[in-house]
């Protein structure tokens, strides 16, 4: 059998003795099996050499030693021009991968490393599915997070296999599922070591290897017939309504649409031409273009947490304060494999965090062995004598300049000397800071910001006498427990800081008028931010507010009512009251009527914060708007779909947003004087 194995430049075509021809996606110039045009436009003449060759089973695999495929190429999606071209995309995929379905021989596809969106859409194009159990190997169709769904035959294929129910949860929430996961719901049909999956698949090609399915199994598929899918799809809907607004994320509401209108089990191509024309309008839209340049900005911010210097990302840690800032990022290093040592001379304290390590670890890793684990590598350390192992070292003790010096002085003749020593202070200049140092140039500001296990931004910030080295080895660190790094400028409050605290400041503002706080968190919320900002304030704790308020300096314009809540010790969530009362933990709101007309709140809210991002890129706090609106959108939750706010600016029209400013400015003072960045836009 001759496959012609060099007539491809994305494909390779490997039969063997058996006659199994073997399938490998190895696109040309890439480190992954991202699926271009250009790689979907071959397989169509790889196809049609399958079935030339005729043999006995097909097994489709990548040749990437660490990935099946990411799905569709995002870059590629993004430059679509309209509607129209959308559509012809989706429908070359649709028509490629009925191709493969329709090979007149057994098909296996054999899954090692990520298998997501159009990825598992080729994986489903396949009679069978074999995974490795490694755990970098996981399935999914995250296209709801971009604003989209699968377009390449995945919502019929899924929905068709699983029944409808367990597909649109999949689809709906966009998770991805390890290959037992994956096994016990049925999207695969073995599970093995990676070291087996070749003998597996192959297996798997013989006709006693018949799918078998479980009673849930068949029942869900039983729901995808009429009259149970009208009724289904009804519950699904008000459900996800519950959880997101159609106007902003039409793209769930879109997926139940498909399984209200669909038929399970018949009229295949009318349900493929509806899930192509969904996508095709969906992708065109604000909130898809806007959820694609999110994720490429995540992409970005991976990119800068890769080490220049091929050393590898530290592997101990020493954390110095275990209050709710330090010891809850100890525990989040030590989650995610690191040898974290902490240092603190209260015992309550470290006993505290250990307490909460404990929680922390049953909630995320389930497996009584990995919890151990876990506590295994976070070690209570009073004298701090595990900072002459550290390759990290972090300070994170209160706001005071004296007592963080008298530690550097303490800390550092014990330092490894290509250890890297970071503040997470938010409020402190670095050059005062490191006055003193032996060597200030492995120096530097790590700001992370509250929840640590829920904010996926950590500013790296490098000052003036910060080493290249240092501030690259602490991006490489960040990217390494699982988090995103943004260079940003040394300075007081960093970006996210120095954006948010105007807003919070400006809600705060608006209580001490007498608006209620859950009005203004209403307005805040249908906006798009995911929580409203008198509830931000309360979690972050109203004294950390002022402390960050007093650091930015008198522009902030510190509300009265703040500086009294603080004074009586109404500090938010953690004391029970703050603008909020608080029950086991939760804010009681009250009903409210209806909202005001005029977006007035809104404006006054959202400006303060549009405002203080211009000044930002203006005084060069981070490089260019991309990095600005990557921070805002992980660091301080901005509203995904509207792109970060400089993408809401651009979206706007920079004038209107500046006249508006200056309205403002006439009527409530000062604060809202448009900064002299606007001009620039």
């Amino acid at each position: 059998m001759n496959a012609g194995r060099d007539a491809f430049r994305h494909w390779r075509l490997d039969p063997d003795p058996g006659g199994i021809l073997w399938l490998s996606l190895d696109r040309a110039d890439s480190s992954s099996n991202t699926l271009s045009v250009d790689v979907l436009a071959e397989l169509g003449r790889v196809l049609a050499q399958v079935v030339r060759l005729r043999p006995r089973g097909l097994v489709l695999r990548s040749a990437k030693p660490d990935g099946f495929s990411p799905g569709a190429d995002i870059g590629e999606f993004a430059r679509l021009a309209g509607a129209a071209e959308a559509l012809a995309h989706c429908q070359l995929g649709q028509a490629l991968f009925t191709a493969l379905a329709q090979l007149p021989m057994p098909t296996v596809a054999m899954i090692h490393g990520p298998c997501l969106g159009g990825g598992l859409e080729l994986a489903l194009a396949c009679r069978r599915r074999v995974a490795s159990d490694a755990p970098g190997t996981r399935l999914g169709l995250p296209e709801v997070r971009l604003g989209i769904h699968p377009g390449f035959g995945g919502s019929v294929r899924l929905t068709d296999l699983l029944g409808p129910a367990p597909a649109l949860d999949l689809m709906l929430s966009g998770r991805q599922l390890s290959a037992r996961a994956a096994l016990r719901m049925g999207l695969v049909d073995a599970v093995v070591p990676e070291r087996q999956l070749a003998r597996a698949a192959a297996a798997l090609l013989g006709p006693e290897a018949r799918p078998r399915r479980t009673l849930a199994q068949r029942a869900h598929r039983l729901l995808g017939h009429w009259p149970a899918r009208p009724i289904l799809a009804g519950w699904l809907r008000r459900r996800v309504a519950r959880s997101v607004d159609p106007v902003h994320y039409p793209a769930p509401f879109a997926l139940v649409a498909l399984l209200a209108a669909g038929r399970s089990g018949g009229g295949t191509a009318d349900r493929f031409l509806a899930e192509a024309r969904s996508v095709a309008q969906l992708g065109t839209g604000s909130t898809a273009r806007s959820l694609v340049r999110v994720f490429q900005l995540q992409e970005r911010l991976k990119g800068l947490a890769l080490d220049r210097h091929g050393a590898p990302a530290p592997r101990c840690v020493h954390v110095a304060g275990a209050g709710a800032l330090g010891g809850v990022f100890a525990a989040w290093c030590a989650l995610q494999g690191r040898l974290v040592t902490v240092q603190d001379p209260d015992p309550e304290r470290l006993a505290s965090l250990l307490a909460r390590a404990g929680e922390l670890f049953r909630r995320q890793l389930k497996d009584p062995r990995e919890v151990r684990a876990a506590m295994d590598r976070l070690l209570p350390d009073p004298d701090g004598a595990g900072a002459g192992r550290a390759d990290l070292v972090l300070e994170a003790i209160g706001e005071d300049l004296e007592a963080k010096r008298t530690l550097y002085r303490a800390l550092e003749p014990r330092l490894r000397p290509e250890a890297v020593l970071a503040s997470a202070t938010a409020t402190l200049p670095l050059e005062r800071l490191a006055d003193g140092l032996a060597r200030p140039e492995r120096f530097l500001g790590l700001r992370i910001f509250q929840p640590v296990a829920g904010t996926r931004l950590v500013e790296v910030a490098a000052w003036s006498g910060t080493g290249r080295d240092a501030a690259d080895r602490a991006a490489a660190f960040v990217g390494a427990i699982r988090r995103l790094p943004l260079p940003v400028r040394a300075g007081p409050g960093g970006l996210v800081h120095r954006v948010l605290v105007p807003y919070l400041m400006e809600a705060l503002l608006l209580v001490g008028e007498g608006v209620a706080p859950a009005e203004i968190d209403r307005a805040a919320e249908a906006f798009g931010m995911p929580v409203g900002p008198v509830l931000l304030a309360d979690s972050m704790g109203l004294d950390t507010c002022l402390a960050l308020a007093r650091g930015l300096g008198p522009a902030c314009g510190i509300p009265a009512i703040l500086e009294a809540l603080v004074a009586a010790g109404h500090l938010g969530r953690a004391s029970g009251q703050g603008c909020y009362r608080f029950q086991a933990g939760r804010p009681v709101r009250p009903r409210l009527p209806a909202p005001r007309p005029g977006g007035g709140l809104e404006q006054r809210l959202l400006l303060r914060m549009l405002n203080a991002a211009v000044a930002c890129l203006r005084t060069r706090v981070v490089a260019d708007e991309d990095l600005l609106d990557a921070g805002l959108v992980f660091g301080a939750g901005f509203a995904p779909f509207r792109g970060g706010p400089m993408g809401h600016i651009r979206q706007e029209g920079p004038g209107r947003q500046e006249q508006l400013l200056a309205a403002l400015a006439d009527q409530h003072g000062p604060r809202f004087t448009p900064d002299p960045g606007w001009g620039a836009l």
